[in-house]
């Protein structure tokens, strides 16, 4: 680090650590020292940032205290003109204490009473990281920028952010210069909508998070806390916290304009946790020695076509452009958004005409050939609507009827990538809109056909040869296809729905979350989805023959070592080599003996309630308490990083009416409490199951957080329904 850098660091965070130090005695002054701080149920790490680096629970006014001190502690004195020395390591150790001064800066706010002004999102919950984690654990999302300031100019601002979204790389804006936001330079470009809700801008990987610098630590503590939830690290275990961020995401900052003392100084902490800055100012000296980051820490690139390359060289970042020659801009960051009303010029499907979608093997396919059938959306009035009836004809060797279904499903997300277009639902219940905006850039229906050409050949070329579209718009046509998709639908359920552990002598696994949770390894059979929800057997044995060397490698079953429990000898050999030796039994029925291990990407977590003699259910939706006493982030705390945790389990909610759903501990008769929103998606299949096991008025005994919020009161409300639990064998013991 150069003299000239590391004299901004030192400058910027004695100034942090003076305003951190001041604020806390004011509010100490004000409130007292149990005064509450922090961010309550968005996250079980305190403040993530001192319970990574230092280990410390940090939850009222007087918890700050050690956490100013040790910044104070780390704190060198500006350097000398006259003398010159390695500046790195001092200049890294005022990194973390600007990242502590800022996270405690940020903490005091909840104390104060501020309030994160309209349209930035502020603190990032666990929960939005949580559902963010499959979209970086599977490559959809190859990582995040942070974007300091403004642009020198509106398109400029539009040119670099709609690049990382044509990479699919998330981007976050903090700062500002004489009170100028990129948010505002997103406004006048028409990247995000004013006043549209934060959703939408995270649909869109565009996110203000604070007009101030200060606001950058919320990115930086969402960061950190990748390495204890994905990563299974401690609080207070720092080189393992920064070697996991170096070495697992992949982020980067770039700055806009000259680089203030401020922000110099919380630029030294992202280095440290292996994040290299790009600049746009010729002026900035450069650090180019590698080893704390990948590759170099602090770069120029003046040149706006070159700034995002350059950005993603320097981090390592592998990403994939998409190469889709349509009118419009294509990317994953377009997956989320919305078309209104008003922005319409034509939909299809939903209540207002007639529309599916339906991907089959055909034996006369002409590769590339894409078919309109009736008029097109320049022959409606603007806000209309059209009937519309998206084929794909798809042939190969290795193609079979199986994997239908398998492409079918991606259709939603590879045409949601097209901006302006917006998809939702699947088979014949879809609902898609183009926006006028798209409409006017050129859009048409057979653009629809060339995404769908591209994609499932790039995507699926291990099973598919060659790929036709044919988009009918005529009533009769569209009609006529429904009715013949309706049976093929009706086939693939009566397949899926007849296959049982039982029936295969082969299982999948999935270990795409090892790269965030290396030692997890996710087992997969007909009966029991992947914990994501993403994932089912078929998917597996479909995407081991599209990538054999792939993340989804079958498992043969081999000897039964207990067919109650779900163990065989061949899935416990599977597992132990690709745990890295770290789990030597797999139970596939059971919760507390030997169960499989969680990454941090489920969908929900199964806990046990001893005292009730059954299992809760939460959803990561859920935002209050849970009777265990520990909310859903302080669940999958002791739940995730690739444990194998008795008791605890991470689950895909369809698994929860599963035959095999803790079959050899009493099945869904074991189910007591889940939240009222949870109960209400999964009813109608966990009311089959019910009526398969007898028990068809299970659903009304199980509880909800309307009925009781405590272990002894989910209890008491199970001996008044006559729940099955309480004739169960004891739970524990």
């Amino acid at each position: 680090m150069s003299r000239e850098v590391f004299t901004q660091v030192i400058r910027g965070t004695h100034a942090w650590v003076q305003q951190a130090e001041a604020e806390f005695q004011a509010a100490i002054a004000e409130y007292g020292p149990d005064r509450p701080v922090g961010w309550g149920t968005q996250t079980c790490y305190s403040l993530p940032m001192s319970y990574a680096l230092m280990g410390l629970e940090v939850k009222t006014l007087g918890d700050l205290q050690a956490q100013l001190d040790h910044a104070r502690e780390l704190l060198r004195p500006v350097p000398d003109a006259q003398l010159w020395l390695p500046y790195l390591g001092d200049g890294l150790d005022a990194g973390v204490a600007s990242m502590l001064a800022t996270e405690a800066l940020v903490a005091l706010r909840t104390a104060n009473g501020y309030q994160t002004p309209p349209g930035w999102q502020g603190f990032i919950s666990d929960t939005i990281m949580r559902e963010l984690g499959i979209q970086l654990v599977d490559g959809r999302m190859p990582g995040f920028a942070l974007i300091l300031g403004p642009a020198p100019s509106t398109e400029i601002a539009v040119k670099v952010v709609r690049e990382l979204q044509n990479r699919s790389i998330l981007t976050f804006l903090c700062a500002n210069h004489e009170g100028k936001t990129a948010r505002e330079q997103m406004y006048e470009g028409g990247v995000l909508q004013e006043h549209a809700p934060l959703k939408e801008c995270w649909d869109q990987y565009v996110v203000p998070v604070g007009p101030d610098t200060l606001d950058s630590i919320y990115v930086l503590n969402w960061s950190i806390r990748s390495a204890l939830t994905f990563g299974g690290h401690k609080r207070g275990e720092t080189r393992k916290c920064l070697d996991y961020t170096k070495n697992r995401i992949h982020a980067f900052g770039i700055t806009f304009g000259d680089i203030p003392d401020d922000w110099y100084a919380l630029g030294a902490g992202a280095i440290l946790m292996g994040y290299p800055i790009i600049s746009d100012r010729p002026t900035t000296p450069e650090v180019r020695p590698t080893g704390v980051t990948v590759r170099e820490a602090l770069v120029v690139q003046t040149d706006y076509d070159k700034l995002v390359p350059t950005c993603t060289d320097t981090r390592a970042v592998k990403v994939k452009v998409e190469k889709i020659d349509i009118p419009i801009g294509y990317a994953a960051a377009f997956e989320g958004e919305r078309v209104r009303k008003d922005d319409m010029h034509v939909q299809f499907g939903y209540k207002y005409s007639p529309a599916v979608e339906y991907v089959h093997v055909a034996d006369d396919v002409e590769d590339g050939r894409t078919v309109v059938d009736g008029p097109d959306i320049d022959t409606i009035e603007e806000g209309g609507a059209m009937p519309l009836a998206i084929e794909v004809l798809v042939a190969g060797r290795k193609m079979q009827r199986d994997f239908e279904g398998i492409l079918e499903r991606q259709v939603h997300r590879w045409l949601s990538h097209a901006m302006g277009f917006m998809h939702t639902g699947q088979r014949d219940q879809i609902w898609c809109r183009i926006s006028k905006k798209a409409f006017h850039a050129g859009l048409r229906l057979k653009p629809l056909g060339t995404i769908l050409y591209g994609k499932i050949h790039e995507e699926y070329g291990g099973i598919v040869d060659k790929v036709a579209v044919h988009l009918a718009t005529d009533p009769q046509k569209v009609e006529a296809k429904a009715a013949e998709a309706g049976d093929a639908f009706a086939f693939r359920d009566d397949r899926i729905a007849g296959m049982t552990d039982e029936s295969v002598d082969t299982y999948y696994s999935c270990t795409i979350c090892q790269s965030y949770a290396p030692d997890h390894v996710c087992v997969i059979t007909p009966q029991r989805l992947g914990l994501c929800g993403a994932y089912n057997w078929l998917d597996g044995r479909a995407n081991f023959e599209i990538s054999p060397t792939g993340p989804n490698q079958p498992i043969a079953k081999g000897r039964t070592i207990d067919a109650g429990k779900g163990e065989w000898e061949g899935v416990n050999q599977f597992v132990y080599q690709q745990s890295n030796r770290k789990v030597e039994r797999f139970c596939a029925y059971s919760l507390l003996e030997s169960p499989m291990t969680s990454c941090g990407c489920f969908e929900c977590i199964v806990a046990m309630l001893p005292v009730a003699n059954g299992v809760m259910v939460v959803n990561r939706e859920h935002q209050g308490g849970t009777p265990c006493g520990m909310s859903f982030g302080e669940l999958a705390s002791v739940t995730g990083g690739g444990a194998q945790t008795p008791g605890f389990l991470g689950v895909g909610r369809l698994y929860l009416s599963s035959p095999k759903f803790l079959a050899a501990d009493g099945g869904i008769r074991r189910l007591v409490w889940m939240p009222r929103s949870l109960k209400e998606t999964v009813a109608e299949r966990l009311q089959q199951e019910a009526e398969r096991i007898g028990e068809p008025d299970l659903l009304e005994k199980i509880a909800t957080e309307e009925d009781a919020t405590t272990e002894e009161e989910v209890a008491g409300f199970l001996a008044a329904k006559g729940h099955p639990a309480a004739s169960l064998d004891p739970l524990i013991g």
